[in-house]
């Protein structure tokens, strides 16, 4: 304790030294405002009072990476976890969180799988078709509903208001080809927008070979009180998983993913009243083959549906901003292994933004009452703000309530090595973090404080080496820990440096001797460094270390 408590002050008088030498109203870094529209209300990023990362088009491009899960790697408080290359499959998870309690948005679309959250990063789009991502660390449940135990991560795809085309090629040992084209045509008012990728190996050892396959289309129609986007996207991956699942005994697993998102969405302004009416629908096919050459051996086959109705209205007055909206969702499962099966969830939200003292001070209360078919009602609440006493320098704080209920293979799986439990309760947790962050003209800082007192948390357990995998609900586990990050943005050949550090510690209240394989296993310190540079006029170095 001792250490850690050396950590905090530390971090937290280099944090102050840099505020007092430099935090000076003339200071502050004009960058284009990005307002954070798939949230319930339309808040700029400057002024929210959460965790909020976003990496712009212009990082992505100059990240030396080939896959969204390879760039979410260079994120402080993120932590991937990684089977195969180049992002053939990915767990994703948040501050200590497992990748079942981070939710992945595509454009403000859930991609969340009821059968399990391995398939959250089966993203149905190109890394070249990227505008932006937000990483929302915290409680999140509030915004985004169940799956946003830890947090949120929303992928958002461009938009190009111009023609143009690209392709892009790549090679490399192990018999890699990546292939990748775009195509922007906005025509009369509607904004067509296409991409397609390939991406295939020979694996780099045996029986860890890949197909992948991603397109994209997306049509908007920008009127000047509304705006109206249509999307479809396809992904197709299949890969030999050697070693993936089970033990690395386990040579011979193949598995075979297609996943379908279609979405409508639209944003229409009426006098002081914003409307944002959304409709969406998922599919994902995964089958699993124990031995590629003999299926018939051991073959999972899985097959989900999701529709999602909302209705998000938002409203400007003297009483500040006002946010209301109503969810719906049914989900089907058809599986030879889990059996057929389905869930309806709804929901109601309200909050209330304020703002005072010439608009330096704002508070945002609000909740979330969601209704699911196998677990009832349940209430969310939780409250944000934020004191803004000069451009740039915001200090913040949020708490709230967040869950999750289990997956269904948490509830009903069962394999020689692992049993599910349909006795599961949903798991909960009281969130909240306190901290500053200042934007300044050629550098920005940031640090926070964040704590997460879980109660039933879900994880797969046993009691020995030899036993089967069972899930259960661990009781109270109480996470904790710090964020900081300093990055310098100088133009000429610094173009951008960034350093980043992460410390996590999670607290059972009882230590009962078993082995947990998801929920426990976090990384305690996380250091990131990272450099991107500009030699000449067509020379950019980049630099990552972590």
């Amino acid at each position: 304790m001792k250490i850690n408590r050396t950590i905090y002050l530390t971090l937290l008088s280099a944090q102050w030294a840099l505020y007092a030498a430099y935090a000076q109203p003339t200071d502050t870094l004009q960058l284009p405002e990005v307002v954070i529209s798939d949230q319930r209300m339309d808040i700029p990023f400057s002024a929210q009072s959460r965790s909020l990362t976003l990496i712009r088009r212009a990082e992505i491009a100059a990240a030396p990476v080939s896959s969204v899960a390879e760039l979410l790697q260079y994120v402080a408080g993120v932590d991937v976890r990684q089977r195969g290359a180049n992002g053939v499959q990915a767990d994703v998870g948040l501050r200590g969180g497992t990748f079942d309690q981070t939710l992945i948005l595509l454009n403000g679309v859930r991609l969340s799988d009821l059968q399990t959250g391995h398939h959250s990063m089966n993203l149905p789009v190109d890394l070249e078709a990227i505008e932006r991502i937000e990483v929302l660390k915290g409680p999140a449940a509030r915004i985004y509903g169940q799956n946003a135990f830890t947090g949120a991560i929303n992928i958002v795809t461009q938009a190009p208001q111009e023609a143009l085309a690209s392709v892009r090629a790549q090679a490399g040992s192990f018999g890699l080809r990546q292939l990748g084209a775009s195509v922007s045509l906005p025509t009369r008012g509607i904004r067509h927008f296409a991409s397609y990728a390939r991406d295939v190996a020979d694996g780099y050892r045996y029986n860890t070979d890949y197909r992948m396959h991603t397109a994209y289309y997306q049509a908007g129609l920008v009127g000047e009180k509304s705006d109206t986007r249509f999307f479809g996207a396809w992904s197709g991956r299949d890969f030999g998983a050697n070693g993936f699942y089970g033990s690395p005994t386990f040579t011979e697993q193949y598995e075979a993913i297609q996943t379908v998102v279609l979405n409508l969405n639209s944003r229409i302004q009426a006098g002081s009243w914003i409307l944002k009416p959304r409709a969406s629908w998922r599919f994902n096919q995964d089958e699993y083959i124990f031995t590629r050459s003999n299926p018939a051996a051991y073959r999972n086959l899985h097959r989900t549906q999701s529709a999602n109705a909302e209705l998000h209205v938002s409203k400007s007055s003297a009483l500040g901003l006002t946010g209301l909206g109503v969810e719906w969702s049914r989900q089907w499962l058809y599986s030879n292994r889990l059996g057929e099966r389905n869930r309806s969830s709804a929901s109601f939200f309200a909050e209330q933004r304020w703002q005072s003292a010439n608009q330096k001070i704002d508070w945002t209360p609000g909740l979330l009452l969601s209704y699911y078919s196998d677990f009832g009602l349940r209430l969310f609440p939780g409250i944000e703000g934020g004191w803004e006493p000069w451009p740039g320098f915001r200090v913040y704080g949020n708490a709230g309530y967040t869950y999750r209920v289990p997956t269904f293979t948490d509830l009903y799986y069962q394999d020689p090595g692992n049993r599910g439990n349909p006795d599961l309760q949903p798991e909960s947790a009281l969130s909240w973090e306190g901290g500053m962050k200042w934007q300044g003209a050629v550098w920005t800082s940031s640090l926070v404080w964040f704590s997460r007192q879980s109660k039933d948390l879900i994880d797969w357990t046993k009691a020995s080496p030899a036993d089967r995998w069972v899930t259960r609900n661990l009781g109270n586990v109480w996470f904790r820990g710090l964020e900081t990050a300093l990055a310098i943005h100088p133009g000429h050949w610094i173009q951008r440096a960034q350093a980043a550090y992460t410390y996590i510690q999670a607290t059972q209240a009882a230590d009962p001797a078993f082995l947990s394989r998801y929920a426990l296993d976090q990384l305690r310190h996380q250091l990131l460094l990272s450099a991107d540079l500009k030699w000449g006029r067509q020379l950019f170095p980049s630099f990552r270390l972590r």
